[in-house]
């Protein structure tokens, strides 16, 4: 069953050591005023492990708040902005644990997971050195064949939050057409939080968006601008001004203070 909630109340649901997911896509259509509700907690939540197909501005506001003890994720930056600062000064000096991923492990280690599997057997990574920095990644052989494959473990998510652009009474919720790997990690999940830019009496399927039927959701939370400064579309584009601003103020190691102000406004 799904449950219209407020924002306070879907960011309470995080817990200490849980793993915290996040749908979207490099700038797009990340669940930032999500990230904002997390961080306005009283007791934020401590050693997450941030699992993302690509993380970004959201996810390096949660770094820099030392939110986070791990992260997933086989790319981790701002695109065209250049690094995600906080996680690159973060990997630097160690005090984020790296798991390391390529989209195939990831992919992989997902599809078991949703699969209820230990684990999903691939080529990916026979034959490199990619295994010697994961030695939880084990080899088994193809009992068909004979052939060494590489056995990816599954991976688990507590909670996912998406960013929709819309979603309706039934729990009905609409996302548009890049959709990352939004879907997967809405059946991985345990809890799935869902924002959403309106609220619609029926969300109507249309050749523009994908169409997330109930019981996707576990919550859905109206948030207008939710995703901002990354973009939603077709509603607003990327805020290249504010991501400008955001690097630069933490390369001039002014991240508090650039995240008091953030925490502060509407």
């Amino acid at each position: 069953m799904h449950q219209w909630i407020s924002l306070q109340e879907a960011a309470n649901l995080v817990q200490d050591g849980q793993t915290l997911a996040f749908g979207g896509m490099t700038l797009y259509r990340r669940p930032v005023g999500f990230v904002r509700a997390l961080l306005q907690r009283p007791q934020r939540p401590k050693n997450l492990t941030l699992l993302c197909f690509t993380a970004g501005y959201e996810s390096d506001l949660l770094v820099g708040a030392g939110c986070v003890g791990a992260v997933r994720s086989c790319y981790f930056g701002l695109e065209s902005f250049g690094f995600a600062p906080m996680f690159t000064e973060a990997a630097q000096k160690g005090t984020v644990r790296i798991v390391e991923e390529t989209e195939a492990s990831l992919a992989l280690g997902i599809r078991a997971g949703v699969s209820g599997v230990g684990f999903m057997p691939s080529h990916a990574w026979v034959g490199t050195d990619l295994p010697r920095l994961r030695p939880d990644v084990k080899t088994v052989i193809d009992p068909y064949s004979g052939e060494e494959l590489t056995a990816f473990p599954a991976i688990h998510s507590d909670i996912v939050v998406i960013h929709a652009l819309e979603g309706d009474r039934y729990g009905n919720f609409k996302i548009n057409n890049n959709v990352g790997v939004d879907q997967e990690l809405i059946y991985l999940s345990k809890t799935v939080i869902v924002t959403v830019e309106r609220i619609v009496e029926q969300v109507e399927r249309a050749l523009d968006g994908l169409l997330v039927p109930a019981p996707g959701a576990t919550h859905l939370v109206h948030v207008p601008n939710g995703a901002w400064p990354t973009s939603c579309y077709p509603l607003y584009p990327v805020a290249g001004g504010e991501l400008i601003r955001y690097v630069d103020a933490c390369n001039a190691g002014n991240f508090s203070a650039y995240l008091d102000e953030f925490l502060a406004r509407e």
